[in-house]
């Protein structure tokens, strides 16, 4: 059985950090013989940081499929951004204060440094009313290790940055909708969304569905011998092609609808809760 799991919001806890009962549930179910994977937006990096403190070994499927990663570190397949075609939609959002944005490259996260000084004065103005901005903010930044450039133009005039993914993150919905639809009209992209304050664009063929299907391949597994879990938007195109889809309690509600299983929320070790079932299942 090939297990795929989400990181934040399913994996990992508000901290983000793997829970003691995740982490023995994943153990368990690898004794097993059962290779139990990681599907995430996140960084290769980035997403290599809470699974060494938890102390367990995944393949890594990252930035939404765009480069996968085996046990060893063996880059199993990746698939770039054509970035000349998503420059002018860049420049659009680059020239919009109340827009903050990440880009993914090989080797790090860029992000313009006014872009973060901007936002988080944003979040601390509004704090007083609503201080949960403030929270989402502080999350934000906690999912990646950015490297900070004084004019973001200058990763995309670099030849030699690949991009695979960008990050648009905002506050403000209508404006986050706007950025979106700069990206509409570009082919061979795909804009997805892991949070309702943020768009993710990504090749066409850089999903976690198609991820999903070339490592079961790889290690010759059925796909109606995968099992997925997932709790946003960018999750849905492993819930197309897997056996069995569990839903997080905490799972937007297209992910619930479609679903065979909705299980606790990832505070509630809601990974934990299926996975054990699942097993014990198997094993009988």
């Amino acid at each position: 059985m090939l297990i795929a799991l989400d990181m934040d919001g399913t994996l990992l806890n508000s901290n983000g950090q793997v829970s003691r009962r995740n982490k023995e549930a994943i153990v368990t179910a690898q004794k097993h013989g059962h290779i139990v994977a990681i599907v995430t937006g996140r960084a290769y990096k980035d997403a290599r940081v809470p699974l060494r403190d938890a102390g367990l070994v995944c393949p890594v499927m990252s930035l939404n499929g765009a480069v996968m990663t085996l046990e060893d570190g063996t880059v199993l397949g990746d698939v770039p951004l054509d970035k000349e075609k998503l420059i002018p939609a860049l420049e659009w959002v680059r020239a919009q204060p109340d827009l903050y944005c990440e880009i993914y490259t090989g080797d790090a996260v860029y992000v313009g440094l006014h872009n973060r000084a901007h936002l988080e004065a944003m979040a601390e103005r509004a704090s007083d009313i609503a201080p949960e901005l403030k929270r989402i903010v502080e999350k934000q930044f906690q999912q990646a290790r950015v490297t900070y450039v004084d004019d973001i133009r200058i990763v995309w005039e670099k030849q030699d940055i690949v991009f695979y993914k960008v990050l648009i993150f905002s506050l403000n919905q209508e404006r986050l909708q706007e950025a979106a639809a700069q990206f509409a009209d570009i082919s061979g992209i795909t804009v997805t969304s892991s949070h309702p304050n943020n768009i993710e664009i990504n090749h066409e063929q850089a999903t976690k569905g198609q991820a999903l299907v070339k490592l079961a391949a790889h290690y010759g597994i059925d796909l109606k011998d995968t099992v997925v879990f997932g709790d946003s938007h960018n999750d849905l195109s492993m819930f197309a092609v897997a056996g069995c889809r569990v839903a997080m309690g905490n799972a937007a509600p297209e992910l619930k609808e479609v679903s065979d299983i909705v299980t606790a929320a990832h505070e509630e070790d809601g990974v934990a809760v299926a996975l054990e079932e699942l097993i014990a299942k198997r094993k009988q």
